[in-house]
Formats: C-alpha cells, sequence, structure tokens
C-alpha cells in the first residue's frame, strides 16, 4: 500500500489511474486544475477515504502536501482540440509543472512516472516505432507544442535521474480511448463515434489511408501500474500493436452504431502522421504485459458512454 499522487487525475487517463490505484488500495492524492479535467470523472470517489481532491495548477508551485511515495504526472491537454487552443499552457505544463513535480519527488524521496506520448515520434520514418526511434518532429509546427513538451518533460525527467538520483518510469502512450474521453475533445475515437450517434457522415481526413494503432484505455492503465511496479526506467511504449487506417475505424464505427450517413472527407491537417504503430516488444519482455482488449471490444464498451453523455 502506497500514497501515491496523481497530477492530472481529473482526466480521462488520470482518472481511470486513480480507480486503479485505489482498487489495489494504494492512498491517492489527486491533483487538478480542472481545465481540461472533469469533476465528474472523480465525484464517485469522494466518499473513499483514501482518496484526496486538491484542486491545482502544477505549473505554480505546490501546496503544503503530505509525503507520498510515487508521482504520477498525467497533467496536459492531451487533444489536438486542447493544445491548440491552449498552446502556451501545454509548454508551461510540460516544463513549470513537471520540473515542481520533479523537485517535489526529489524532497519527499518519490518514485517519478511521467505519461510521454508517441507523439515523440512525430511523424515516423521506421515503423513500428520502438523506444531506440529518435522520431521525425517538426519543432515549430502546429502540433508542436503538444510534441516538445512531452519531449522537454522526458529529457527533464532523466536529468533529474541522473543528476539527483530520482528514481524514474516513463511511458510512451499511444492513442488510447475509452469511457470518459470528452464526446468534443476532437480525437478520432470520438469524433467519430459523435458523429455516428447523431446519425452524421463521419469526418475522414485525407484519403484515410493513415493509420493507428488504438488501446482500451484498461489496458493502458494495466501498462502503467506494471511499469510503475517494475524497476524498468524506460521509456516504455504501452499501446496497442493492432493497426487500423482510419477508412477501417471509421467502417466499425458506423456498424456498430448502426449509422448509415456514411463519409466525407476533408483535407488532411498539417504534420498529421501518416502511420503510428508501437513495437510493445519491451513491455511484453520486461513488464510481462500485452493489451487484451481488441478494437471491436473496446469500441462496444466505449460507444454506451457516448451515447449517455449525449443524451444528458
Amino acid at each position: 500500500m502506497r500514497r501515491v499522487l496523481v497530477a492530472g487525475g481529473a482526466g480521462f487517463l488520470g482518472s481511470h489511474v486513480c480507480d486503479s490505484l485505489l482498487a489495489r488500495g494504494d492512498h491517492v492524492v489527486c491533483v487538478d486544475n480542472f481545465v481540461t479535467g472533469r469533476s465528474a470523472n472523480v465525484e464517485h470517489l469522494g466518499d473513499q477515504r483514501r482518496f484526496q481532491l486538491i484542486e491545482h495548477d502544477i505549473t505554480q508551485p505546490l501546496p503544503a502536501l503530505e509525503d507520498v511515495d510515487a508521482i504520477m504526472n498525467f497533467a496536459s491537454p492531451a487533444s489536438p482540440k486542447d493544445y491548440f487552443a491552449l498552446p502556451i499552457e501545454t509548454l508551461d505544463v510540460g516544463s513549470s509543472g513537471t520540473r515542481n513535480l520533479l523537485e517535489f519527488a526529489r524532497s519527499v524521496g518519490a518514485v517519478f512516472f511521467m505519461a510521454s506520448t508517441s507523439e515523440v515520434y512525430g511523424d515516423p520514418e521506421v515503423h513500428p516505432q520502438a523506444e531506440d526511434y529518435r522520431g521525425n518532429v517538426n519543432p515549430i509546427g502546429e502540433r508542436s507544442v503538444y510534441d516538445e513538451a512531452k519531449r522537454f518533460s522526458e529529457a527533464l525527467t532523466f536529468a533529474y535521474y541522473r543528476t539527483h538520483g530520482v528514481p524514474i518510469h516513463v511511458a510512451r502512450i499511444f492513442n488510447t480511448y475509452g469511457p470518459r474521453m470528452q464526446p468534443d475533445d476532437g480525437r478520432v475515437v470520438s469524433n467519430f463515434v459523435t458523429q455516428a450517434l447523431r446519425g452524421e457522415p463521419l469526418t475522414v481526413y485525407g484519403d484515410g489511408s493513415q493509420t493507428r494503432s488504438f488501446c482500451f484505455v484498461d489496458d493502458e492503465v494495466a501498462g502503467f501500474l506494471a511499469l510503475l511496479d517494475s524497476d524498468v526506467t524506460g521509456p516504455v511504449n504501452i499501446g496497442n500493436s493492432q493497426e487500423f487506417t482510419m477508412l477501417e475505424l471509421a467502417d466499425l464505427v458506423n456498424e456498430l452504431t448502426g449509422n448509415e450517413a456514411g463519409i466525407v472527407f476533408e483535407p488532411l491537417p498539417s504534420d498529421d502522421p501518416k502511420q503510428r504503430k508501437p513495437d510493445i516488444s519491451l513491455a511484453a519482455t520486461e513488464l510481462g504485459w500485452s493489451p487484451v482488449v481488441d478494437l471491436r471490444s473496446g469500441l462496444e464498451r466505449t460507444i454506451p458512454y457516448f451515447a449517455a453523455a449525449l443524451s444528458d
């Protein structure tokens, strides 16, 4: 049983992490400024004795906190819609926010877990992407505020590990989906599902041949905790290696929702990666982890959440 601070704990991923930590007996301190996180994601935890919620922006000095054993950093806008609207804030949370958490980890002797992203690989020229691939990122492109914030966060995390001996774990996340995603967050799964439930044609950018690999949130969180409990520093890819084109995803969403409105095509956004697929052999070998939920099953568990959210 440990005391774990989860920054960004009221967000999509962070709230599921809080659930899983509590379910296994840990104490959780959830810190969120509710810019993109939502109180509804954690309100079901409010009566739990081992759960504490603190509203705070981690780019500002941290309030007085009890010592913790581990810090898990999920604090950042993560969808294109959000980081396009909050470019400076995204860079701030990846730099000064991450440093504030690392300093706290250093001061109390806590383990530091950094939730990074597959976006550090940019528009990859190597496929699939393994952890030793250095990426192909446009440092001044429209998406760079998120990509470079996470790349800097990784560099800062490893600097604290090498300079101050802070024990660290770095996870690179690939396209996670599931309940508690915001219906309007601009990511492809939420876009497709909400359009389909409204009976609208699904908007596919480019010709739809670009690929992604989608990991259901329960699998993703299981990978995080396996990494947290290990001696592996990382970075480690945590994702699903099944690869789908956007057209394949659109067809599956239309099938599962019974949407007959079809598909419309729009121009491809700048710097949109053409392909994305993790090499997860390191996670399998070092953590004994691999995803178990396929895309169809995961969507079947996700669509009812969106249907309920749209009906509110």
